[in-house]
C-alpha cells in the first residue's frame, strides 16, 4: 500500500546535499536562522546542480532540522567545519565578513530509495507542493 505526502522542501546544492542525506554533514549553513516554524519539521530535501552540474533538481531525502543558531565570528565557524563540512575560504559558502552566518542543526534524515522529481518552484518558502510516495505496511 502506498500513502502520498506533501510536504514543505529545502534546496540544496550539490554536493552538500547527499553529503546531509548520507549523514556526513550535519549542519546546513545559511545566512538566515531556520524559520521557527520550520524547527523540528519533516521537510523534502531537494538536491539541486548549482552552477557546476547538469541534472535536474529531484527530492532525495526528507530532514528535519532541531533548531538553528548564529556563528559569532570567522573562529567559530572554522572550529566547527566536521560538522558543516563548508571550507571558510569557499567563494559561495564560505565566511564573509560582511554577512551573517546560521548553522541548522540536522535532527533526522531519511533517504529515498529511488529519488523523485521536484516541484519547478525554489525555496523553503515556495517549495511547498513536495509530493512523497511511501510504501505503508
Amino acid at each position: 500500500m502506498t500513502h502520498t505526502e506533501t510536504i514543505s522542501g529545502l534546496n540544496v546544492q550539490e554536493p552538500w546535499a547527499s553529503l546531509l542525506i548520507d549523514g556526513h554533514k550535519s549542519v546546513e549553513t545559511r545566512s538566515y536562522p531556520l524559520p521557527k516554524k520550520y524547527e523540528g519539521v519533516e521537510l523534502a530535501l531537494i538536491s539541486t546542480p548549482g552552477k557546476k552540474r547538469n541534472f535536474k533538481a529531484k527530492i532525495i531525502g526528507t530532514i528535519t532540522f532541531s533548531h538553528s543558531f548564529k556563528y559569532e565570528n570567522i573562529y567559530d565557524f572554522e572550529s566547527d567545519y566536521n560538522r558543516h563540512l563548508v571550507s571558510i575560504d569557499d567563494n559561495s559558502y564560505g565566511w564573509k565578513n560582511d554577512k551573517s552566518k546560521y548553522g541548522w542543526v540536522v535532527s533526522n534524515m531519511k533517504k529515498l530509495n529511488t529519488p523523485i522529481d521536484a516541484p519547478s518552484k525554489r525555496g523553503i518558502i515556495f517549495a511547498r507542493d513536495c509530493c512523497l510516495i511511501t510504501e505503508t505496511l
